[in-house]
């Protein structure tokens, strides 16, 4: 129920309103790679792939995507809190990166040399401050769900 209702929260909050780059995407990709393990990413990308079809492919799929997959693999070393904390940080970095690199690679406003992808990578930065602070926020409330998950499940166990 608890994987169904991530797939779900995938799909619908792609497409309420929200600030730019302030999604749980990134923390859904996490977690729920911590707690499914590996095999739980194709089903995270194909809600992706679900709602891009509705909302328009574009030619940055293959750098959004593949930052997801990265975060899934990266996802078995969140052990404990503070390694899933640490992955909330390198999770928003790494999507920053592969996402902007794309930007960089497919778009006309910017020269094809490194003054110009670190005019990107400048350009970007309000929108990793968003991705950074929703990250955290939707990480820590996965958090909670787990934490309280985990102790339910144990008291049942005793």
């Amino acid at each position: 129920m608890l994987f169904l209702s991530m797939f779900v929260f995938i799909l619908v909050f792609r497409y309420i309103p929200h600030p730019p780059n302030f999604t749980p995407v990134l923390a859904l990709t996490l977690y729920t790679s911590i707690y499914f393990g590996l095999r739980s990413s194709p089903f995270v990308i194909l809600a992706f792939a679900l709602s891009d079809y509705f909302l328009g492919f574009h030619q940055l799929l293959i750098f959004t995507w593949g930052s997801l997959a990265i975060i899934s693999v990266i996802s078995m070393f969140g052990k404990s809190f503070l390694s899933r904390l640490a992955l909330i940080f390198l999770s928003s970095i790494i999507f920053f990166m592969c996402s902007n690199f794309g930007v960089w690679i497919f778009s006309e406003f910017y020269t094809k040399d490194l003054e110009g992808l670190l005019q990107c990578y400048v350009l970007a930065i309000p929108f990793f401050t968003n991705t950074i602070i929703s990250t955290i926020v939707f990480g820590m409330l996965f958090e909670i769900v787990i934490m309280s998950k985990n102790k339910v499940t144990s008291l049942l166990y005793k």
